[in-house]
C-alpha cells in the first residue's frame, strides 16, 4: 500500500495548480463535485500513492494484466418510489422556475467478482482512473482539453439503447433529449466565455456508440471551442474552478440547481461528477468523473443519473439511470 495523497482544500488546490502550471511541472489532478476535497500530484507521486490513470498521452502505471475470467455483474436498484419522490420534487422546482435542467443522480449497490483494479485494467474507455481500494472511473466524457491556447469541451447529453428500433433517429429527434442537449451546449458555451474568447460550437449533436457488458448505447455530444489568453497557465487553477461543477452533471442555472441537488439527492457525491485529468507541462486534458464505482465499507456502489426537464417521464429517467450502471468490458 502506497502513501496516501494529501487531500487539498479548494484554495490550496488552486495555488498548487497555478504553481505547477506556471513552472511547466506535469501533474495529475482529481477534484470532487463540491470542490472541497481534491488531489494534485506529479504522475510518479500519484503512482506511489496508488492513484493510477489512463488517458490520451498518459499511463502512469505498469500494473499486471486484467484477469482472464469473465466478469459477473449484478445491480440492486433503489426503490422506484424513492426515485419518483425525488423526481417529483425536481419537477416542482422546474415549474417554480428555479431550474430548467437538473441532473438527478443516485447510488446503486452492485456485486461483481472483479476488484476495482480488475475493472480499471479490463474496462475500455478514453479516460480511466483508479484510487486503489477506494474508487474507479471509466469515463467517456471529456471535461476540457487545452492545446496551446485553444480550449475545447465535449458535453454529453442524450442516451439510448442502440437495440431500440430507429435508435439514431429517435435520439436525434426526441424533443426532451434535444432540449436537454441544447441547454447544456448553451451552458458550456457561456461557461467557456467567462475564461476564453472567440467561443463557438464547432460540432453540434454528433452521436457515438458506447460498448458495455450489456450491449451498445448511443450517446449524443457536441464540441465547443474558445481561445485562452497567452498567460493562462499562471491562473489555470482559478480558470478550472470557474468552470465547475461541470454543467453536464448539474444543470442550469448552476447555483440554484446545485442547491436543489444537495437537498433532493440525500447523499454525498464525493468525487463522483467531479473532474480528473493531466497537465503535461504544456497542455491539459481532463474528463468528467462519470461511470463511477466507489467502495463503501465492504460493498460497492455505482453512482449514476440523468438530466431532468419539464418534459421528462420519471419511469424513463429511472430506466436511463439504471442503463448507465454498466462496465465497458467486452
Amino acid at each position: 500500500m502506497g502513501k496516501e495523497l494529501e487531500r487539498f482544500s479548494r484554495d490550496k488546490t488552486i495555488r498548487v495548480i497555478n504553481d505547477y502550471a506556471s513552472r511547466g511541472i506535469p501533474f495529475i489532478f482529481l477534484i470532487s463535485f463540491n470542490g472541497d476535497e481534491n488531489m494534485v500530484a506529479t504522475p510518479s507521486e500519484a503512482a506511489r500513492a496508488e492513484l493510477f490513470i489512463e488517458m490520451p498521452g498518459l499511463v502512469n502505471h505498469n500494473l499486471d494484466n486484467a484477469p482472464g475470467e469473465p466478469i459477473q455483474f449484478s445491480k440492486h436498484p433503489m426503490e422506484k418510489n424513492r426515485y419518483c419522490e425525488a423526481f417529483s420534487h425536481v419537477i416542482d422546482q422546474i415549474h417554480y422556475g428555479n431550474s430548467f435542467l437538473l441532473n438527478l443522480t443516485f447510488p446503486t449497490p452492485i456485486e461483481t467478482n472483479y476488484s476495482l483494479r480488475d475493472i480499471f485494467l479490463s474496462s475500455k474507455a478514453p479516460y480511466k482512473l483508479l484510487v486503489e481500494n477506494e474508487l474507479v472511473v471509466f469515463s467517456p466524457e471529456r471535461f476540457v482539453r487545452i492545446q496551446e491556447d485553444t480550449i475545447t469541451s465535449n458535453p454529453m447529453k442524450g442516451t439510448i439503447d442502440s437495440k431500440v428500433p430507429g435508435a439514431y433517429r429517435l435520439l436525434a429527434t426526441d424533443k426532451k433529449e434535444d432540449a436537454e442537449h441544447n441547454t447544456i451546449v448553451d451552458l458550456i458555451r457561456n461557461d467557456l466565455s467567462t475564461i476564453a474568447s472567440s467561443v463557438r460550437v464547432k460540432r453540434f449533436k454528433y452521436i457515438e456508440k458506447l460498448r458495455t457488458h450489456q450491449g451498445e448505447l448511443l450517446q449524443m455530444s457536441s464540441e465547443i471551442t474558445g481561445k485562452l489568453p497567452h498567460n493562462y497557465k499562471a491562473t489555470l487553477g482559478e480558470k478550472l474552478f470557474k468552470l465547475l461543477p461541470a454543467g453536464s452533471i448539474c444543470g442550469a442555472p448552476k447555483m440554484k440547481t446545485v442547491e436543489i441537488i444537495r437537498k433532493v439527492e440525500g447523499y454525498e457525491r464525493g468525487f463522483y461528477t467531479g473532474i480528473f485529468g493531466y497537465f503535461d507541462g504544456q497542455n491539459l486534458d481532463s474528463a468528467v468523473a462519470i461511470r463511477y464505482i466507489e467502495k463503501q465499507d465492504e460493498r460497492l456502489v455505482f453512482k449514476s443519473g440523468g438530466g431532468i426537464t419539464f418534459q421528462s417521464d420519471w419511469e424513463k429517467e429511472f430506466d436511463e439511470m439504471q442503463k448507465k450502471v454498466y462496465v465497458p468490458i467486452y
